[in-house]
């Protein structure tokens, strides 16, 4: 069961939103937390660890090789996240509070492919040096009223620009609000973008319950 994932929670305070903190590749559920007071001072978070294996590392679902993803496990593992996110809404007492997803690369994938394929359970996302998780699958989802922020670097060898473009398309056409925010440089997140995502969740959470 999701629920049994390894993860941190904080619930914070009761007028903040909780941020569903999703690691990178080789990270764990620690990574993220220094974020948190510069993002949303005082909110609550969810942290879990990404629960596939990849030599080692913690990961969110299964690549065949760098940039190459296994998409029949993306969507497996989305799936799997939308019942662990669920879970904890029942067992914190947090359904009426605002969930913002906040994903580094391989934690920012798996929160757009959640957003694209389980809307009704997460509408808004931040992701830092996020793509395209789908490739090749269509997306039919009705995705009015999610709201979605990428960051990304014009020169990011793992997850190039060309995906981060198609990835914004996608989600306009199915009507997401999207937030573009390119930067020099490559994968990572920059300080400047911790400072425009603080921005955009507090603009957007003020607006957003969970119904």
């Amino acid at each position: 069961m999701t629920g049994t994932w390894p993860h941190l929670f904080r619930e914070g305070a009761a007028d903040t939103p909780v941020l569903l903190l999703l690691h990178g590749t080789g990270g764990a559920e620690h990574d993220l937390l220094p974020l948190v007071e510069r993002l949303s001072p005082g909110s609550g978070y969810l942290a879990p660890r990404g629960p596939v294996q990849e030599h080692g590392m913690n990961r969110w679902f299964r690549r065949l090789r760098e940039g190459v993803f296994d998409v029949d496990d993306v969507v497996r593992r989305a799936g799997e996240l939308e019942e662990f996110i669920e879970w904890a809404r029942d067992q914190y007492g947090i359904t009426n509070r605002a969930l913002v997803a906040v994903g580094f690369s391989n934690g920012a994938n798996i929160a757009l492919a959640t957003a694209l394929l389980h809307p009704r359970t997460l509408t808004e996302v931040v992701a830092f040096s996020g793509m395209y998780p789908l490739e090749g699958r269509a997306v039919d989802a009705d995705l009015t009223g999610s709201s979605v922020a990428l960051f990304n670097g014009k020169a990011d060898a793992m997850a190039p620009f060309d995906s981060v473009v198609r990835l914004g398309s996608i989600l306009e056409s199915r009507g997401t609000e999207v937030s573009r925010n390119v930067r020099e440089g490559g994968h990572g997140i920059h300080p400047t973008e911790v400072d425009g995502a603080a921005a955009w969740i507090a603009s957007h959470t003020r607006k957003v319950s969970h119904d």
